[in-house]
């Protein structure tokens, strides 16, 4: 999948929480997503110092765009583990310090080769 092809399918599906996402989809849209965040939070920042906002006034602009970006993270997140044949409860494995690190490799680790039990395979489609 291509850089354009997983921001795409990001906002399309940010409440999907079914199915599978494959490696490329899941790093592509993690680093698009990091990507316009730092530039929606430059552009709102200096355009509301410009306007004379006040700092809270600017983070509660922003809270709307924060709980969609979550909600669709979470999702994405969701669909990777899918990919690894775990459920997605095993998300909440980061509130522990290893948790985190299980997590980056499970995100790294290839996808299931063609299908299981949460979906087809996203490289097949």
């Amino acid at each position: 999948m291509t850089f354009v092809q997983a921001t795409k399918s990001y906002f399309l599906r940010w409440k999907d929480f079914q199915g599978r996402s494959s490696r490329s989809e899941y790093w592509w849209a993690v680093l698009s997503v990091t990507i316009i965040s730092a530039l929606l939070g430059f552009i709102v920042g200096f355009f509301g110092a410009l306007a004379g906002l006040s700092m809270t006034t600017i983070q509660l602009l922003l809270v709307p765009i924060q709980i969609f970006l979550t909600i669709a993270s979470f999702a994405l997140v969701i669909r990777r583990l899918h990919d690894t044949d775990r459920s997605g409860w095993w998300y909440f494995i980061f509130l522990t310090i290893i948790g985190i690190l299980v997590l980056i490799i499970w995100y790294c680790q290839k996808g299931t080769d063609g299908e299981n039990r949460f979906g087809k395979d996203p490289l097949l489609d």
